[in-house]
């Protein structure tokens, strides 16, 4: 017999708001007896029916809901939500490279799904979707034909759900390097060695907004591989792309030699180190960009977390020139926009600049954010003039 979910009194407004996470805390009782990352069914503590998602006695996230109707688990549902997701993306003009499935945002909880180029990288984050990792491969084979698909599951928050990291092909082959083009932009993605499934698709057109404003001599913190460097190139006069990891700066020099680009320099170290100095020198940047990694993984963290986007940001606008421009970024979902907006509006305030907010821009739209599921909501930009 399958389970059968009851939440708390009031606990189902959320679900009926478009949240399709259920917690552990918020559960009335569960009925019936299954195995973890079976089907079950979720519903109010009067019984009214709310949808069926995978359960996991071992993670605080009970149960993600992704049913709401009659359709049936299985490969064939895998396939038809893959092939929505990629239609919607293929509407948008997305051809080349994009986010083909972003879990919650299409209905696919803890699935991610990268596209680049020929090749397909896929994130399976929940015990639910791992215990049906080869029906989805075989959808996405169904939808994408791809020369290869590759496993970047080796995530932190795998252990929440009881699963090891892992990492492999999956189908076909995988080269070490994968080509895109991203904005007009030759590039190559590390699907195997690169952070997260190897490229940071969600900024993608923040990169492409930055040409508008980079000019002069440009600095590029935590620049990964090189997507706000290579793309602030085309405007500027200089680049300085500036990461601590020689891998990813290695990666910079090749995407910028394959676009023939020569006004790009590397900075090897720590970025809040490296703004320390340039503040010593007196050295000054026309256009700056910080897009840190997520500063914080917990509401406990919140604090520090604040405490860092202050420091950085305050010392970016004492190292602009009048009239520079300052593209400051956030991954950190438990970080929302007006509160970091108040961070940077804070840090402007004390370096003693008239700054002007002149973009509030968010993740790509092959992001889909999922109204009712405040986690979807995560990628913060703003672009600011210091005069």
């Amino acid at each position: 017999m399958s389970y059968t979910v009851y939440l708390k009194n009031n606990e189902e407004r959320s679900i009926l708001a478009g949240r399709p996470w259920v917690y552990a805390n918020e559960v009335f009782r569960i009925d019936g007896k299954d195995k973890n990352g079976s089907l079950c069914t979720v519903r109010s503590v009067d019984g009214r029916f709310l949808g069926k998602g995978y359960l996991n006695h071992a993670s605080k996230i009970l149960v993600r809901i992704f049913l709401r109707g009659e359709e049936e688990d299985g490969e064939e549902l895998f396939f038809t939500r893959i092939h929505a997701a990629n239609e919607k993306r293929r509407a948008l003009g997305y051809e080349n490279c994009y986010r083909a499935v972003f879990a919650e945002g299409d209905d696919l909880p803890a699935l991610i799904v990268d596209k680049y180029g020929d090749y397909l990288c896929v994130q399976i984050l929940s015990l639910g979707m791992y215990l049906r990792k080869e029906a989805i491969v075989s959808a996405l084979v169904r939808e994408f034909s791809p020369k290869g698909i590759y496993e970047r599951s080796d995530v932190p928050v795998r252990k929440k759900e009881g699963l090891p990291e892992e990492t492999g092909v999956l189908y076909g082959e995988v080269p070490e390097r994968v080509p895109i083009v991203e904005n007009g932009l030759k590039m190559e993605v590390d699907l195997i060695g690169g952070q997260k499934t190897g490229y940071f698709l969600d900024q993608k057109e923040n990169r492409f907004a930055l040409r508008r404003y980079a000019r002069g001599e440009v600095l590029d913190c935590f620049c990964n591989s090189g997507g706000f460097s290579l793309n602030a190139a085309l405007s500027a006069e200089k680049v300085t792309a500036l990461d601590a990891s020689p891998a990813a700066l290695a990666c910079v020099k090749r995407n910028a030699e394959l676009n023939g680009l020569e006004n790009i320099e590397t900075l090897c170290g720590d970025a809040f180190e490296f703004l320390r100095a340039f503040r010593a020198e007196g050295r000054k940047f026309d256009t700056i960009v910080l897009d840190p990694p997520a500063f914080c993984k917990t509401v406990s963290e919140v604090k520090s977390a604040l405490k860092g986007y202050l420091d950085i940001n305050l010392m970016a606008f004492k190292l602009l020139r009048p009239g520079g421009h300052l593209a400051t970024c956030s991954c950190t979902h438990f970080v929302p926009m007006p509160l970091f907006e108040k961070t940077i509006a804070e840090a402007a305030q004390r370096s003693g600049r008239r700054v002007s907010l002149l973009e509030t821009r968010t993740q790509a739209p092959d992001h889909p954010v999922l109204l009712g599921a405040d986690e979807t909501q995560y990628l913060k930009c703003l672009i600011l003039r210091a005069d």
